[in-house]
């Protein structure tokens, strides 16, 4: 994990206020994830070949350096990332100005914001449309979108999966947030923006906290079990690579 920082400015001659960006690099057990291309097995012995790895995340907030915490406004927090549209980078503007040791975030939509009805959605409900990230208003949004094809020791003909991870209704939440702990400080000021660039492991969907074998089911949606089981796994999949501390706004 690297650190890169152009000055030595004090936190106190941070002023005004800037952007953060992070950049969600996604991988497969340590490789570049390659859309369309056969990936090493896993410890189940599946080998998948991915067509789509899209996830919505939301809710961004910062700790800084003193412990207090900055709330991104929050009808502005709800993003897409997409491998196959190339969509892998979340700007985040106007942060006040200081040295921030924590990034939280959720993976999905929380009930709060689902509640609030299709009106109160915003811009974001055309966009995760658009990228496949809804099953309908009603049934609400898939919060990932995991898809591809594996063979395994026992499945020798190329055979289609289907991952997608959300909530169903107020009884099957599948919001999770995520708190990762920054290498090194990331700063923003006036004269500063600064990116956070995140490792992801697309690997730990299925095998983490939880062992999911596609061998056993391959079409994962509506499920009691093992839909929580990869809504956990899915935060396990961020890591921070390292902090670029820029020296003027772009």
């Amino acid at each position: 994990m690297v650190g890169c920082s152009s000055d030595d400015t004090t936190t106190d001659q941070l002023t005004g206020s800037g952007s953060i960006s992070i950049k969600y690099d996604n991988g497969y057990n340590g490789n570049d994830l390659i859309i369309g291309a056969s990936n090493s097995s896993n410890v189940n012995g599946e080998n998948l070949t991915i067509t789509r790895l899209s996830y919505i995340l939301s809710n961004f907030r910062l700790v800084n350096s003193t412990g207090e915490e900055y709330v991104f406004p929050k009808d502005e927090s709800y993003f897409v990332i997409s491998q196959e549209a190339d969509l892998d980078n979340v700007v985040l503007p106007e942060i006040p100005a200081g040295e921030y040791t924590t990034l939280k975030f959720g993976v999905g939509v929380d009930q709060e914001k689902y509640l609030q009805g299709a009106e109160g959605q915003g811009d974001f409900l055309a966009l995760a449309e658009s990228h496949h990230m809804m099953w309908s208003w009603q049934a609400g949004y898939k919060f990932l979108n995991f898809e591809g094809s594996f063979t395994s020791e026992t499945v020798t003909d190329d055979t289609e999966f289907k991952i997608h991870m959300g909530s169903h209704g107020s009884s099957l939440d599948n919001y999770k947030e995520v708190t990762l702990a920054l290498p090194t400080n990331v700063r923003v000021s006036d004269e500063m923006d600064s990116s956070i660039h995140l490792k992801i492991d697309a690997a730990k969907i299925l095998v983490s906290s939880n062992n999911i074998q596609l061998t056993e089911k391959s079409v994962i949606m509506v499920d009691e079990v093992k839909s929580p089981q990869i809504a956990v796994n899915v935060t396990e999949m961020f890591e921070v690579d390292h902090i670029h501390n820029g020296d003027g706004h772009d």
